[in-house]
């Protein structure tokens, strides 16, 4: 690489890059892009070439394929599998600090061949949603929370998940909110964590102990959606590789140990208006606005058809069950973790609702898009919610589909949210999703064989 291309290249990155790059060379740059369940695809190249490419291809079905990695050919005219054009977007280059070179990752922009952003690809579905806010003067911030498991290495998937092994040589324990000790059974994994997101510029909020065993929450700065988006994106694969340095497996199924609370992504929403920096959820004399209302109002009437898109695969439905500190519903209320919808404690400029359904496993990029979207058709259409709920909404009856099947069922039959997120990416998500979830009942489960097998 000449070092003409080396001062172009590094000119183009965030300070947090050009210092991680004092003294060293640029070994590899890895472009990337989230699939549809979040997972980085893309390519490695070395620094040298990447500095001289202006852009790259990859196919579109990458889009197209499930979990399982089966392809869903019927979305595509012909699966002819088009390139996609692939443009860095240098403001979210960061280091991948854990990697034994020196390794940038860089997240793309995807553009088809005429120039026009690729309707199934998440990031840009989330970019749409923003754009529709912003059109009507408005900027959405959100504060996402991040809950998921630190397990013991798992390699036979008919064996039950297990707590890692802690420092005193006993398994994580359960039902130890907020506990530091129990923190500190894992510290090695945490002080990566810290360490790595430092690397990378990461701002953390805060890390606590959660109620299952082994099971963290990790508090982000509120901020833009999109940069909020790209930095879980980011979180999520660093913290895998915090783990795996230290023999546990990091994992973020919204229900990975059974009779253990599941994991969620509970994202904090308020709106500013542009051209004041105000928010719209707020008076001048701190008092609740219209607005503030149609918002929760919109969620409680739309989040249904985008529970598809928060609850993304067949083990997300065990999460939503009472008393295991997540929504069985769409109720909302001030300060009550019971409701699906809560208003936490706030100044008025920090007003906000908080969805508490999304779950861990959503990919980032679409669960934001989805509950932005539902906010925005409510201060559209000015929905007005129910009352707000005082009591206990475990004991009220469930509101939510009980499968991804029902769920994408409701999806197909809302055509505002299917407009809102996108036509094309809606028709592509569903028939991805309807041919995982074909497969998934083509498995026989512990359950039949032993309860079954003898017994019908």
């Amino acid at each position: 690489m000449s070092s003409e291309s080396v001062a172009a290249l590094i000119a183009k990155l965030p300070e947090v890059s050009r210092k991680y790059l004092e003294g060293r060379p640029i070994d590899e740059v890895e472009c990337i892009v989230a699939d549809l369940a979040g997972i980085a695809r893309g390519k490695a190249m070395p620094g040298g070439k990447f500095a001289r490419q202006p852009f790259f291809y990859l196919p579109n079905s990458i889009y197209f394929q499930t979990i399982t990695g089966d392809w869903a050919d019927s979305v595509a005219d012909g699966f002819t599998e088009p390139d996609m054009i692939l443009t860095p977007d240098f403001s979210t280059a960061t280091p991948a600090p854990w990697t034994a070179d020196t390794t940038l990752q860089v997240i793309h922009d995807i553009d088809d061949q005429q120039g026009r952003p690729v309707p199934f690809a998440p990031r840009n579905v989330l970019k749409r949603v923003v754009d529709l806010y912003k059109a009507r003067g408005w900027s959405p911030i959100v504060a996402p929370e991040m809950e998921f498991y630190l397990v013991a290495p798992n390699i036979d998937p008919a064996r039950e998940i297990e707590p890692p092994m802690g420092r005193s040589g006993r398994r994580a324990a359960a039902r130890q909110a907020y506990s530091m000790s129990a923190v500190d059974e894992y510290g090695k994994v945490i002080d990566d964590i810290y360490d790595f997101a430092e690397a990378m510029g990461l701002e953390i909020d805060g890390i606590l102990q959660e109620g299952g065993a082994g099971q963290i929450e990790l508090n982000l700065r509120h901020g833009d959606p999109v940069r909020l988006a790209d930095e879980m994106f980011f979180f999520k694969r660093m913290i895998r590789e915090a783990a795996l340095k230290h023999d546990t497996y990091a994992t973020f199924m919204a229900k990975p140990i059974e009779g253990e609370p599941g994991s969620a992504m509970h994202i904090h929403h308020s709106v500013v208006d542009i051209k004041t920096g105000q928010n719209i959820f707020s008076n001048a004399d701190g008092s609740e606005t219209p607005a503030f209302l149609h918002f929760i109002g919109g969620m409680q009437r739309n989040l249904p058809a985008v529970v598809a898109l928060l609850a993304p695969y067949v083990n997300s439905y065990r999460r939503y069950v009472p008393d295991f500190a997540a929504p069985i519903n769409l109720e909302w209320g001030r300060d009550n973790r019971t409701t699906g919808l809560r208003v936490p404690v706030s100044e008025p400029s920090a007003r906000r609702v908080e969805n508490r359904l999304p779950g861990m496993d959503c990919n980032p990029y679409l669960g934001i898009a989805a509950s932005l979207a539902c906010g925005l058709v409510g201060l559209i259409e000015k929905t007005q919610p129910s009352d707000p709920f005082a009591g206990d909404a475990y004991k009220l009856p469930s509101g939510m589909p009980r499968n991804l099947g029902d769920a994408l069922g409701l999806l197909d039959a809302n055509p505002t949210i299917r407009q809102t997120l996108g036509e094309e990416f809606c028709r592509v998500y569903c028939a991805v999703k309807e041919l995982e979830h074909n497969e998934f009942l083509q498995v026989i489960s512990p359950w039949e064989r032993e309860h079954l097998l003898l017994n019908v």
